[in-house]
């Protein structure tokens, strides 16, 4: 029987990208998350165990612990405000602690990047530390620590992503000019995995980057190049972090708590001075920045992201993965057939609009995808969930903005098409109760 490994932070990006690798290979896992009804969406949520845990709640961790070979530790408290890096310490003592006593074999961590010795952020600073608060245990511990990671979904990415297509001259503050090694996703699952069976990297810290050494001012330049866009910077010898947080909260689908940590990082070079990495873990085939952003834009489909999205919620705009994202949820007490057909009949004024079939499943999903000359690709998808007795539909909108013209075309349209696709899923089910 293959070992059974702990994923934790499963509703995490890095975590989302890794539990399919483990499961490709045939791993047992087992997925820990505070919250864990926001897995149930995921495509792989059935394959794996979901438990509830927080490292902050040391009871929860000895039943998340038990059978457990290796540990993924991937948790951050960025987001839970002024306080978070003694939060941090104390989540990893917690865990160091529940791992030795359920006899669990090797933790492995992915930390950030930067150097210890010098002046850093208090995010950077606390990444560092939570790293040595797990080598503390008993329990060897793989630590990885990286910098800007190249890959939709990536929050570091999507950063560079919203405001590279938002604004054709970028305000920036003068440490864009500092230096950044980013490492693709798929990269960083590489190095992940590679630990679980590479005993020569347990009880050691590996830097991790890809194979160009740039200033962050460059990055967004290349993925404007990648996308065909002109960009230019107006630099400013000084903005408040919390402006900037606020700011980038706005624009991007980064929360501003997040972003107020992310920003402080982003004020010292973040680079690799050991390749310790590449020599151990030789079977990682490093990835560009541009291959990184081409396979990113890759996934600019509503099949190719991640559903983060609670399904049950009612209503619900977000921005995600490069995407605009309109979603509501109604129950419907109608046959599957009747709501498949009501949706056929209200889609036909869609197709006349320019709209094509992009995906049909009968009486479960049908997708259409925009073909008209708009700033961006939009995609319109309805989906038909039946299960505990419980029928529910879903209208989910797509919108991928191309440039400041993406993002004006949606925000003034948004007000007017809210009410449009709220009266729309009505009038869907509407129809289907009274056949």
């Amino acid at each position: 029987m293959q070992p059974l490994i702990l994923v934790t932070g499963a509703t995490g990006y890095i975590a989302s990208r890794l539990i399919p690798r483990l499961l490709d290979s045939g791993y047992r896992v087992r997925a820990l998350a505070r919250n864990p009804h926001q897995l149930k969406s995921r495509s792989w949520s059935s394959l794996v165990e979901i438990v509830h845990g927080d490292v902050m709640n040391s009871a929860t961790l000895a039943p998340a612990m038990d059978g457990v070979q290796v540990a993924y530790y991937l948790i951050h408290n960025m987001s839970s405000g002024h306080g978070y890096t003694e939060r941090e310490l104390e989540g990893a003592r917690n865990f160091a602690t529940a791992a030795e006593q359920a006899g669990v074999e090797h933790i492995i961590y992915l930390g950030g990047l930067a150097d210890a010795e010098q002046h850093i952020a208090p995010h950077m600073r606390s990444r560092i530390e939570t790293g040595a608060t797990l080598r503390q245990g008993k329990v060897p511990v793989t630590e990885f620590r990286a910098g800007v990671i190249a890959g939709s979904g990536s929050i570091s990415f999507e950063m560079i992503r919203f405001m590279t297509e938002l604004f054709p001259i970028i305000p920036a503050p003068v440490w864009i000019k500092n230096k950044s090694q980013p490492i693709s996703t798929q990269n960083v699952i590489d190095y992940l995995f590679a630990a679980l069976t590479n005993r020569d990297g347990q009880g050691r810290v590996f830097e991790i980057g890809g194979p160009d050494v740039t200033t962050y001012r460059e990055l967004m330049l290349r993925y404007a190049q990648v996308r065909g866009h002109k960009r230019s910077f107006f630099l400013l010898p000084y903005v408040p972090v919390w402006f900037m947080a606020f700011g980038i909260g706005l624009t991007t689908p980064v929360p501003s708590p997040i972003a107020r940590a992310l920003v402080g990082g982003l004020s010292s070079d973040s680079v690799v001075v050991h390749n310790d990495a590449l020599r151990i873990y030789s079977e990682v085939n490093l990835v560009d920045f541009e291959s990184a952003t081409k396979e990113a834009l890759s996934h600019l489909h509503p099949f190719k992201i991640e559903r983060v999205w609670d399904e049950k919620t009612k209503a619900k705009t977000l921005k995600h993965e490069g995407f605009f994202i309109d979603h509501r949820t109604i129950k419907v007490d109608a046959a599957l057939e009747k709501i498949f057909d009501s949706i056929t009949k209200f889609s036909k004024g869609f197709e006349s609009r320019k709209f094509v079939v992009d995906f049909l499943e009968p009486t479960r999903t049908l997708l259409l995808r925009s073909q008209s000359k708009t700033p961006g690709d939009g995609w319109i998808e309805w989906r038909i969930v039946h299960a505990s007795s419980v029928t529910t539909l879903t209208q989910t909108i797509f919108f991928a903005p191309r440039g400041l013209a993406g993002f004006l075309y949606w925000y003034l349209r948004s007000p007017f098409c809210a009410v449009i696709f709220n009266r729309l899923i009505k009038n869907i089910v509407r129809d289907s109760v009274v056949k």
